[in-house]
């Protein structure tokens, strides 16, 4: 379990992300959050995060790494 610390030190950090990568952020905390709930979940999971990520934004965004 996650100490008050931690959470501290994520909540800080997540103030001073801006906005897209707040909603990227809170995308993969919900896929995590299904994962851990639903083990079979991960698989179902992506199709939706594909839905998200697999865009030409989002290719256009990697294309840099």
């Amino acid at each position: 379990m996650a100490s008050s610390k931690t959470r501290e030190v994520l909540w800080s950090v997540l103030q001073d992300l801006p906005d897209d990568l707040v909603d990227e952020v809170a995308d993969f905390v919900q896929f995590l959050h299904l994962r851990h709930v639903v083990p079979d979940t991960a698989m179902l999971s992506e199709a939706a995060l594909a839905a998200a990520w697999l865009t030409p934004d989002e290719d256009e965004a990697w294309k840099s790494l």
